[in-house]
């Protein structure tokens, strides 16, 4: 526990992965603002000086949480040339679909009110999917050079195609985890030209 009065280097991160191993150990049910700063090991007042209250600090690490998946997103275009279109596209549907968007789906069906406020959060710039969108989108153009994929698919529309069917997959499924061989055959179904 840190004694009162020192200061605790990047305290939003810290709040935030015990947030994560709470989710992950105990589900939303478990989520008080004790509960995160004994996780935490940081001394009770510390989530309270930093955000407003509960709520407020449940949506930041939500907003959080979603804007690194959609940073590991832009990750995808670096891996052009490499494996297979199939096997990477996979690979990152269940990397963004995976145990990250589980934790932060299961706490908006536990808190549908947070919902509404991360669609806010993310109103003023660009949506939570747009990014990952655009990401993909990349990815594809730059096999598309390497000749991976074919020149006639439209790789905009096929990167909203495939965020669009892994999220319905995700979201008619809650609180389980995506089925690798289900994303990987609409991968494939959607490479076709």
């Amino acid at each position: 526990m840190s004694p009162r009065g020192v200061a605790i280097p990047e305290p939003h991160e810290q709040l935030f992965a015990a947030t994560d191993r709470l989710l992950e150990r105990a589900g939303p049910a478990a989520l008080t603002s004790r509960a995160i700063t004994e996780e935490a090991g940081v001394a009770k007042g510390v989530l309270h000086n930093h955000f407003a209250d509960l709520d407020g600090f449940l949506l930041a690490y939500a907003v959080d949480r979603i804007r690194a998946l959609a940073a590991r997103a832009e990750q995808l275009e670096a891996l052009a040339g490499q494996q297979t279109v199939t096997a990477n596209l996979t690979e990152a549907a269940m990397t963004l679909f995976g145990t990250t968007a589980l934790t932060v789906s299961r706490l908006t069906l536990a808190r549908p009110s947070l919902l509404g406020r991360i669609i806010d959060a993310f109103a003023s710039g660009s949506d939570q999917l747009g990014p990952v969108e655009a990401a993909i989108a990349s990815y594809l153009d730059a096999e598309q050079k390497l000749g991976r994929v074919n020149a006639s698919l439209d790789t905009k529309t096929l990167a909203l195609a495939l965020v669009g069917s892994v999220h319905h997959l995700f979201f008619t499924r809650p609180g389980q985890p995506l089925e690798r061989a289900a994303v990987e055959r609409i991968v494939a179904a959607l490479l076709r030209p």
